[in-house]
């Protein structure tokens, strides 16, 4: 591994010296908007020459520029301004801040997931949301999961026997949802997103979220769509050094700085000098579990309490690259190293078992992105992945005083998973109304264990290609298609889909889209194997990839963008079908034994309204969805007693006032999710289909954010306000292999208390 890491970044040293410029005179500065908040994403450019640059998060832009008098243009994708600067010729040259007369709510975002390259939302054919820094800032999480839980159309489940969550999307399970970092796929060692709450919450600088198959751009996963983590890239100061730390209560339960409660840290650093960057930072999330029983408590006591386990988790990440006006090449790599507990409870013989769940992952990308004219780019991305999860069982004998490895099956295992990407990608545009875009993507999986049948490997081989097309000005088309060459499983040979944006009017588009999406099965369904006295589960190796047939049309409607009001609206609908489904089944030669088939019809559809308002300080985000999902159930005998779909409301909001004479703001997110329902047919009475129901909840936090001085800011509230803990279960059967059946469903620890301290420095 060592050698490898050694390898990669002479890689990035060689082909960044050859590419940089030997002197460069550069114009630095920061750019505000009219509400003095940092204008982010704006384009800079010197008149009459070539170079381009952006402002950061911060607002802060470097270019190159030659000496002499030149004209600055700002462009803010609202309108664009000009300013004459004088450049010395011998040093760097600082500009007076400059103020924009646009406020923060007025800029077009700015978003990158399944773009050609950057674009504003506003004309983006998929219709991405995007949740900004200030935002992530303002909710003081922890973990992505902390952000996402009051987004409409998400939905956490949490396996406390593991002590891991799973992410659903739109009424589709965490399996079906391809998760991104920089647009690299996370790999997991099963079809729960573990890695989602694996990830560096202060490296974040935004989470962009599109809705729907994106298979011809992003391949296996992405059916009901995809989440990308954009990280934090280059700054626009020299240096900067940043700190967090944040107490959390978990229930009732606080230990202060260590022990019970929920307690982050983290610094981080950065740097950049003549096109140079690099940035290192290193996290430490401790978790103290709750309602964990008491070290004294007995086997039957713990195994009639649901608690949750301590979990420890070391982040380290580092960056380094090096960008000029046509090349930009950079290489990231994260480190996370996680340690979940579970204490048995005494048992009978004065003996105590626990178990030790221990994730090392090593995640390492390095993208190139290179403009050989006007017309032509290059992009290339690399990516690397080393997982390794380590399950421990040790047994302590009170009346010995000795500590043992226990020999139960599975109970001693390392399992190991490995991923390597290469895609490449060509942006050439012929024209004003035609661009296109072929790729070709290679992934290689590989995994190996205790219950993992060998050491298997799976090749994936890729051809895509797109095109944008505007035959007119308010039309714009993408139609693509995705050719497959797998090693091991039946993939689809083409994958196609079709979007369109109309601009009905100037505040109002209206965008249609088809797309079908395919899951190739994992490793582990295809190769895992456990049998012990209470599992017999056999993979299978016959597996198909699952398909489906999606369809969405979102509508958006600018309504009011005057006297410091923006109002905008969003009404969207999508339909899903999916089949050859994989879900566990009976073995054909052994009915005691199960395993996994393709046999599972399934469907999503539903409708959501979403709504952005502005004025002057006050920002406010609400709506509300209807999720309808499938009953599988119709596809029997049971279709005059059971209705197609059972639906689930959601009602949501996010609101953020910002005082700006106390330099603070107020920040409050809810969301009320309510009753799932579905059918389900017992053996007691198998000829009557019966309604059962997880209950409904409600989730709120609110959060106070205040700037102390230049460098230091607090954050205090409450997060999970109304309590919610457990959600009722009409349910008399299992969900999973973990979970407990008509019992009650675990979803959080309950309301926690919150206050954090950051300190950021920068030198311009």
């Amino acid at each position: 591994m060592k050698k490898q890491l050694l390898t990669t970044l002479i890689f990035i040293f060689s082909i960044s010296i050859a590419v940089a410029q030997t002197h460069t005179v550069e114009l630095h500065g920061k750019i505000l908007t009219a509400d003095g908040q940092p204008a982010w994403g704006l384009t800079l450019s010197i008149k009459n020459t070539k170079n381009v640059a952006y402002t950061d998060r911060n607002g802060v832009f470097r270019i190159a520029a030659p000496a002499g008098s030149s004209v600055l243009l700002i462009k803010s994708g609202v309108s664009s301004q000009e300013q004459e600067v004088a450049i010395n010729a011998n040093s760097d040259t600082k500009l007076e801040t400059i103020t924009i007369k646009e406020k923060s709510y007025e800029l077009n975002e700015v978003v990158v997931t399944g773009q050609y390259g950057p674009q504003s939302m506003k004309d983006a054919v998929y219709k991405v949301r995007s949740i900004s820094a200030e935002k992530i800032k303002f909710r003081a999480p922890t973990n992505i999961q902390q952000i996402l839980n009051t987004e409409f159309g998400f939905r956490f489940t949490n396996d406390l026997t593991l002590g891991v969550s799973n992410v659903e999307m739109m009424g589709m399970s965490g399996r079906n949802v391809k998760i991104l970092l920089d647009g690299v796929p996370l790999v997991d060692r099963s079809d729960l997103k573990e890695g989602l709450n694996q990830i560096d919450i202060n490296t974040v600088e935004r989470i962009e979220i599109v809705e729907g198959p994106m298979s011809v751009v992003y391949g296996t996963d992405a059916l009901a769509g995809v989440i990308n983590i954009i990280t934090k890239g280059k700054s626009g100061y020299k240096f900067g050094v940043f700190a967090r730390i944040q107490e959390e209560t978990v229930g009732s339960e606080y230990e202060a700085l260590n022990g019970l409660g929920s307690h982050n840290k983290n610094i981080s650093v950065n740097w950049q000098n003549k096109g140079w960057n690099a940035m290192a930072g290193f996290s430490n999330n401790t978790f103290g579990g709750w309602n964990v029983p008491d070290k004294t408590a007995t086997r039957d006591e713990v195994n009639a309490i649901q608690f949750w386990k301590p979990k420890d988790q070391y982040l380290g990440n580092a960056r380094v690259g090096y960008g000029n006006n046509k090349f930009n090449i950079w290489y990231r790599a994260d480190f996370v190293n996680e340690d979940i507990t579970s204490r048995g409870g005494i048992n009978p013989n004065y003996t105590v078992v626990t178990q030790e769940y221990i994730t090392d992952r090593l995640n390492n990308q390095l993208h190139a992105d290179w403009k050989l004219n006007n017309q032509l780019s290059l992009t290339l991305v690399g990516g690397y992945t080393n997982l390794k999860r380590k399950t421990s069982t040790k047994i302590y004998d009170f009346a010995t005083g000795v500590e043992s490895l226990t020999t139960g099956a599975g109970e001693q295992d390392v399992a190991k998973f490995n991923s390597t990407l290469f895609r490449g990608t060509l942006q050439y545009k012929l024209s004003d109304a035609i661009s296109i875009q072929p790729g070709v993507e290679f992934n290689r999986e590989g995994a190996s264990g205790q219950r993992i049948k060998g050491s298997p490997v799976i090749n994936d081989y890729a051809f895509f290609a797109s095109a944008e097309i505007k035959p007119f000005n308010a039309l714009k088309l993408r139609p693509g298609v995705r050719f497959i060459n797998n090693s091991v499983y039946d993939a689809p040979v083409a994958v196609p889909s079709l979007n369109a944006m109309l601009n009905l009017t100037r505040d109002l588009d209206l965008r249609l889209g088809y797309g079908r999406g395919f899951r190739a099965p994992a490793l582990r369904e295809l190769y895992f194997d456990f049998f012990d006295a209470s599992h017999s589960i056999m993979g299978n190796e016959n597996l198909k990839a699952e398909k489906s047939n999606s369809f969405d049309g979102p509508l958006t409607w600018n309504a009011i963008r005057r006297d410091g009001i923006r109002l905008t609206s969003t009404v969207a609908g999508f339909y899903n079908d999916f089949f050859d489904r994989i879900e566990y089944g009976q073995y054909e030669e052994d009915a005691s034994v199960t395993t996994l088939i393709n046999i599972s019809r399934y469907k999503t559809t539903g409708f959501s309204l979403d709504n952005t308002f502005n004025y002057k300080d006050f920002q406010a985000g609400f709506g509300l969805s209807y999720i309808g999902r499938y009953n599988d159930l119709t596809e029997g005998n049971y279709q005059s007693e059971v209705p197609k779909f059972s639906w689930t409301p959601e009602f949501f909001g996010n609101l953020i006032y910002t005082v700006t004479k106390l330099k603070g703001a107020v920040s409050l997110a809810f969301k009320h999710t309510g009753s799932r329902p579905s059918y389900q047919v017992t053996s007691t009475d198998p000829n009557n289909p019966r309604l059962v129901k997880i209950g409904s909840f409600t989730w709120t936090d609110l959060l106070f954010n205040k700037t102390i001085n230049k460098y230091l800011a607090v954050n205090a509230g409450v997060k999970n306000l109304f309590d919610v803990t457990q959600l009722t279960n009409s349910s008399t059967s299992s969900g999973g292999a973990h979970s407990t059946g008509g019992g009650t469903v675990p979803y959080s620890y309950g309301r926690s208390y919150v206050f954090g301290l950051t300190f950021n420095w920068n030198k311009l």
